[in-house]
């Protein structure tokens, strides 16, 4: 990944191959920010002006690359706009600063070094720079190998920033510091994710995921068991083995737990990992396939989290659920109609097998209960009802505790992830009645976000908090990049997660 450094010298003697400067929307035209004071006085205090004269605003992720004035080390100043310019006496919002970082860093692909000198007038400006700057970075650089079974680095001339420093950072700072090595950690579990999220299905399946995570725990210190179709048959664990019983590549249950000696609360988290979504019998119509490798996004942004609360030493214990499957069409595959026994033994009548994701949920959720966990949060690309509600950038939240449900939208929106409170209408569940079930997985169609919901509801223990995050739209990016989210898989979530974690850490939950 990008290495990111603390520095407190001038942007005009350090060498790097750019230097990143900050441009606002001014009342009469752009400003240049904080932070470029040194590169401002090398174009004789008109750096504002030139900028304009090449068609810069200041808007928000716009960049203008330029030659460097002499007196400067760097060859080459690259402009990023950052917005509107803040009330006098007010600084920059921390998400600005981290899209404006993200956009620079990308900017510079291929680059050595670049030299960032925005406004970081605090530790948390200094933070959001950082995460920005290193999530804008990233790059998925792998290539399937020859037998079209294994992945391997892709080795190009354009690859990303290799290096990051961070201009009014302070290296000797205890409090820097530890925000520069937040950053760098919850960074690289982003890009972990996002990597799978990437790695075609060919590739990623449900054993190699699970082996992926076994690998990881071994790294870190974490704590792995695998169920795989023998003992989830053995287990009764209907929702995933009737999911996956259509595809060649059986379905896995992972547990992976990170615990702390100090801790005093336990979250469980439980992640969607459907590595391919054909619909099974239901088939997708065509069109809707193609970018189906993502619907693991949820099991990925919790895998990711568990890793980055290791990382960080976070006194909380946390235990993630990675239910995954691979659901396809086939003479073996679950029909429309057909009844299955959930883990637990409530019954579930399968009206579209396209609606699979909350099943092998319902599964992982009823375990994941029988452990006593403080809360509960699944994390899921669950539903197109959701992206027609929220759009493609904001992801819902459902809860069975108003609360709780606020807590982790402010949490989210703290972490600079865009959510949504989402009610679970109670009127709703009459529609999932079933004449040979204990409820069927469809109900009125308008509304339908909020029936997935409701569904995962009935596998919950009453005495114990849950909350319902609905991805689908930011999970994956299908069209161009922006600020630090990469076209493809973004890692939705991962921030909210670990800054949920670090909150239950430091028993600040409001």
């Amino acid at each position: 990944m990008t290495a990111l450094t603390l520095s407190t010298s001038s942007a005009a003697t350090l060498r790097a191959d750019a230097v990143v400067v900050g441009v606002a929307k001014g009342a009469k035209g752009p400003v240049v920010a904080a932070g470029a004071e040194a590169v401002d006085k090398a174009f004789g205090g008109k750096l504002a002006a030139v900028l304009e004269t090449l068609g810069a605003t200041g808007a928000e992720g716009e960049v203008t690359k330029l030659p460097a004035a002499s007196g400067l080390k760097a060859p080459v100043v690259l402009a990023v706009g950052l917005g509107e310019a803040p009330a006098k006496g007010d600084g920059y919002d921390a998400e600005a600063l981290r899209r404006a970082a993200g956009a620079a860093a990308r900017a510079l692909s291929g680059s050595k070094k670049g030299a960032f000198a925005l406004p970081v007038e605090d530790v948390a400006a200094t933070a959001a720079v950082a995460e920005g700057a290193l999530l804008g970075a990233y790059a998925y650089d792998k290539a399937i190998s020859g037998n079209g079974t294994a992945a391997k680095d892709k080795k190009n001339g354009n690859g990303p920033l290799a290096e990051v420093t961070l201009l009014g950072g302070k290296p000797r700072d205890k409090a820097y510091k530890a925000a520069a090595e937040r950053a760098i950690a919850v960074a690289a579990e982003v890009n972990r994710a996002r990597d799978l999220i990437n790695t075609p299905s060919n590739v990623l399946n449900p054993a190699s995921f699970a082996a992926n995570t076994v690998a990881a725990a071994k790294e870190f210190g974490l704590k792995t068991e695998v169920l795989d179709e023998k003992a989830l048959k053995k287990g009764g664990y209907g929702g995933i083995l009737g999911v996956g019983q259509g595809s060649d590549a059986p379905p896995r249950l992972v547990r992976i737990a990170y615990t702390h000696p100090k801790a005093a609360k336990t979250l469980a988290l439980v992640g969607k990992g459907i590595t391919y979504d054909s619909g099974g019998i239901s088939l997708k119509p065509a069109g809707h396939n193609e970018t189906m490798k993502c619907d693991m996004s949820g099991a990925a942004a919790v895998f990711a989290t568990i890793v980055a609360a290791a990382k960080l030493g976070l006194r909380v214990n946390l235990t993630g659920w990675l239910a995954l499957a691979e659901n396809m069409p086939s003479g073996s595959a679950t029909r429309p109609g057909d009844v299955l026994t959930m883990y637990g033994g409530k019954t579930v009548e399968v009206l579209n097998t396209d609606a699979e994701g909350r099943l092998v949920l319902a599964d992982a959720i009823t375990r994941a209960c029988e452990e006593k966990p403080d809360a509960i949060v699944d994390v899921a690309t669950l539903t197109g009802a959701m992206v027609l509600a929220l759009g493609t950038r904001t992801f819902g939240i459902m809860s069975n505790d108003e609360a709780f449900r606020t807590t982790v939208h402010e949490i989210a929106e703290e972490a600079g992830e865009q959510s949504w409170p989402m009610p679970l209408p109670t009127d709703l569940r009459k529609s999932m009645d079933s004449p040979v079930a204990d409820l069927a997985n469809m109900g009125e169609r308008m509304g339908g976000g909020l029936v997935a919901g409701l569904f995962l509801k009935e596998f919950l223990q009453d005495d114990i908090t849950w909350a319902h995050l609905d991805i689908a739209g930011p999970a994956f990016n299908d069209s161009g990049p922006s600020g630090y989210t990469p076209k493809g898989g973004t890692g939705a979530a991962v921030r909210t997660l670990v800054r949920l974690a670090e909150r239950t850490a430091a028993g600040d939950l409001g």
